[in-house]
């Protein structure tokens, strides 16, 4: 990543914060009024990120986030990714992708979103990398080299779906505080590595057992050795799943550097918060996990509706487990004109957490009527299903395209925002998309 100093929040937060201030500490550009020199000082640092001059940059007023740096993360360089990617913090990375970028089957490693709480590892050696398995309802506490887990058990590939549990947090009003995502922390890649029931049952797994819990090679932002960035787990239920992986491919090639490389977790259907990025070490729990951030209010909801803006306390809150059902437009892109009298084809993805879609819908009348669309089964259990149909419209205007999915129980996703949650999780609402036809 491409910084000219360490700074301690993302670029969008410090702009909204102070304006003049996020000048100074992220480019060295002050609005001196006599001499002008920080100020010409810091546009040619906006210069030298960005890779050509601003021509006009005698004239950008002070406290202006470069509009560049709004759209696109080209300055920030990150490694092995599409650079349509949305940047909303720097510190941690954060990243989602645009709906209509993420139109492939199978989402590829470079459209993958990213999500982190600590500080990646550098200068990652593979070969000495080792996986601790111990807690109090391990029987035999053991430890493996990816190596030892290549060879010693049986490998496995699946498409799995993987979603932010604060995907669609923009839209919530009040206004939840955390990365204002949209709807592009999402993607459905194919992962290899070996079942984590595998592992466990190799070390022994107490009757005791009821949750595991994750330790990460990230740093936490402090830097503080002693401070875990998240560690989060999952009910021993789902970790025995066939498809509940610890895995070290990504579309058959190694996971990307900041999404978990050289070995991640990965539990579909849920939260990504569960599949614990650059795996370190599993404890199999007697309890609940409490690691970092499975306390309330993380990662969690009321367990009975609230008034928007309601408080609620800690022991109201229950742990998100399964995802809702949920669908995307990936084409067309929203904004685009399209000639009256011709059909428009329209293509996307639904997924339903630990469940199947089993219906999909689409309406160019913002809900008034809805017209059955095509829908393929998933390629395995947690994989997202591809849809598509054509639609007629009968005159020239705007339009908006809504999709909506219907899971394996007959739950719908809502019209509108689901309830309000303080952390702004869970927004399964309709995605919809712009259309002019002329």
């Amino acid at each position: 990543m491409k910084q000219n100093k360490q700074i301690e929040k993302g670029i969008r937060e410090l702009y909204q914060e102070d304006p003049i201030g996020a000048d100074k500490k992220v480019f060295g550009r002050t609005s001196d009024p006599i001499s002008r020199r920080g100020f010409l000082t810091g546009l040619a640092t906006m210069s030298t990120i960005l890779g050509a001059e601003i021509v006009f940059g005698r004239f950008m007023p002070a406290g202006l986030i470069p509009a560049a740096f709004a759209e696109t993360t080209d300055n920030f360089m990150l490694p092995g990714k599409d650079p349509g990617l949305i940047v909303l913090n720097d510190r941690p990375i954060n990243a989602e992708v645009p709906a209509h970028l993420l139109n492939d089957l199978v989402t590829p490693a470079d459209k993958l979103f990213i999500r982190n709480n600590g500080i990646p590892p550098e200068n990652v050696d593979v070969d000495s990398w080792t996986l601790v398995i111990d807690g109090e309802s391990v029987e035999t506490s053991k430890t493996y080299t990816i190596k030892d887990l290549k060879e010693k058990f049986e490998s496995h590939t699946y498409q799995l779906t993987i979603e932010c549990g604060g995907n669609g947090r923009a839209e919530f009003n009040p206004p939840a505080k955390g990365n204002q995502w949209t709807t592009g922390a999402v993607g459905s890649p194919q992962w290899t590595g070996v079942r984590l029931r595998d592992v466990l049952k190799d070390c022994g797994i107490k009757d005791d057992a009821v949750y595991i819990g994750y330790h990460g090679g990230d740093s936490h932002l402090s830097r503080n050795p002693e401070k875990e960035a998240i560690s989060r787990g999952v009910p021993i239920s789902k970790a025995l799943e066939d498809e509940a992986l610890i895995a070290w491919a990504m579309n058959g090639e190694d996971i990307p550097a900041l999404n978990g490389h050289p070995l991640r977790l990965v539990f579909g259907g849920w939260p990504a918060s569960t599949s614990g990025k650059w795996l370190k070490g599993i404890s199999i729990r007697n309890k609940v996990h409490d690691g970092t951030k499975m306390e309330a209010p993380a990662y969690r909801i009321p367990c009975e509706p609230v008034a928007p803006g309601d408080k609620v306390a800690a022991e109201d809150m229950c742990i998100i487990e399964a995802m809702p059902v949920k669908s995307l437009v990936t084409l067309p892109q929203s904004g685009i004109k399209h000639k009256i009298g011709e059909k428009l084809a329209v293509k996307g993805h639904a997924w339903a957490g630990d469940k199947t879609v089993e219906k999909m819908d689409i309406s160019i009348d913002f809900g008034q009527t809805w017209q059955e669309v095509k829908l393929a089964k998933p390629a395995n259990k947690n994989a997202w299903q591809r849809w598509e149909g054509e639609v007629n419209f009968p005159k020239k205007g705007y339009y908006e395209v809504w999709a909506k999915a219907t899971d394996s129980d007959g739950i719908s996703q809502p019209m509108v925002l689901p309830g309000w949650n303080p952390k702004g999780y869970l927004n399964n609402a309709c995605h919809r998309i712009a259309v002019q036809i002329v």
